[in-house]
């Protein structure tokens, strides 16, 4: 998801692992993973037909996007419109609620990601920007996708389990357990080709491999095609940027620097962003995990290799870094805030994008419910 996305995690890119036992392991076996596609072959596929294929992405509308999903999604959304490819871009804010008790500012942090999408280069009239609860048959999907997928299967996803852990509820809710089904809901309503993805949600794509296949096994259409597509995931080949604490950048650890931060905070949030003692700066993601990562930024902003930017740092210390860091980041993004300020003055602008999308997907989510009441035999 994002994008897709999962709670606490940096959007559809996120980087992470993937462990063994996944909720779609009777899969496996007969399905190629949604991981077993080379990256550089599906990207070459998509260049040569963008036409061919869907992509299905989004973010969690819990606060505003930042860096690391700047340069983990968002850039490479933006880049596969300009190719042609159909996007679609999900705000679950029904999924808000997963690991919270109530969905706090949800208006506001749902017209937040709107300005940063359409600051950042997305047109609406080329990308299908909607929320879940303007699409009903999307999410009504969700009933007979779950019953294709034992409760086992569920219990047993690493994703799920890890949010579980992180969960800020005392007791987990229904609707953490049965989030990866509802992600299946997001992906396959519009019969999504393609999910850009990080490896921590390669368990989440499984399952919707595994909903679509066994909705394909149980209810053939007559004509003989099948009703859901498998979709590939796209994994992210953005390095990991870390937050200023030194751990994975992330909204609800209030460690990121906000895309729509002004630049004298996007100074004073990378003042205080980790480092180490030693004088010289080097780039060794290893062994010096914050220095590089802040080297690795600046290099991102500059267009740069992170070696060229540490070399030209040198023996700066810390203190030269977070100056250099601090103007690439406020150099690179002036332009797309002076884009969100200006779109920010017209708020009607931004639901009027959010009901043409609404429009659009409710069209694309009725036709495929349709279609899946007609091979249940139930419409």
């Amino acid at each position: 998801m994002t994008a897709t996305t999962t709670p606490h995690s940096a959007g559809p890119a996120a980087a992470g692992c993937v462990t063994a036992g996944t909720a779609a392991a009777d899969a496996t076996a007969t399905d190629p993973a949604a991981s077993d596609t080379p990256a550089a072959d599906l990207d070459e596929r998509i260049r040569r037909n963008p036409g061919a294929h869907r992509i299905l992405t989004g973010d969690r509308p819990t606060g505003p996007l930042h860096l690391g999903h700047y340069f983990g999604t968002l850039q490479n959304r933006v880049r596969l419109q300009r190719l042609g490819v159909e996007l679609f871009i999900v705000i679950p804010d029904y999924q808000v609620i997963t690991d919270r008790d109530v969905a706090d500012r949800l208006a506001e942090h749902t017209e937040n990601l709107v300005l940063d999408y359409l600051a950042i280069g997305i047109d609406p009239d080329r990308a299908t920007i909607f929320t879940h609860s303007a699409v009903p048959a999307l999410n009504q999907l969700l009933l007979p996708f779950l019953s294709l997928v034992s409760v086992a299967e569920l219990n047993r996803n690493p994703t799920v389990k890890d949010e579980i852990a992180h969960s800020r509820q005392s007791a987990v809710n229904g609707l953490m357990l049965t989030y990866p089904v509802h992600q299946a809901a997001d992906i396959l309503f519009c019969k999504a080709s393609v999910v850009p993805v990080g490896r921590d949600q390669l368990p989440h794509l499984e399952i919707t491999r595994t909903v679509a296949r066994r909705f394909n096994e149980r209810y053939p259409h007559p004509d003989g095609t099948a009703v859901f597509p498998r979709p590939e995931a796209m994994l992210s080949a953005a390095p990991l940027l870390l937050g200023t604490d030194g751990g994975k950048m992330s909204k609800s650890r209030g460690n990121a620097i906000p895309l729509s931060a002004d630049e004298d905070t996007t100074a004073r949030l990378i003042k205080g962003a980790k480092t180490d003692t030693e004088r010289r700066i080097g780039y060794d993601p290893d062994a010096r995990p914050e220095v590089s990562s802040l080297v690795l930024l600046a290099a991102l902003c500059q267009d740069r290799a992170p070696e060229a930017v540490a070399d030209e740092i040198g023996d700066g210390g810390s203190a030269a870094l977070k100056r250099t860091v601090t103007e690439a980041v406020n150099d690179h993004l002036r332009p797309i805030r002076a884009r969100r300020a200006e779109l920010a003055a017209d708020r009607g602008y931004v639901r009027q994008v959010l009901r043409a999308g609404a429009d659009r997907a409710n069209s694309v989510a009725e036709a495929t419910l349709d279609e899946v009441r007609a091979v249940m035999g139930s419409a």
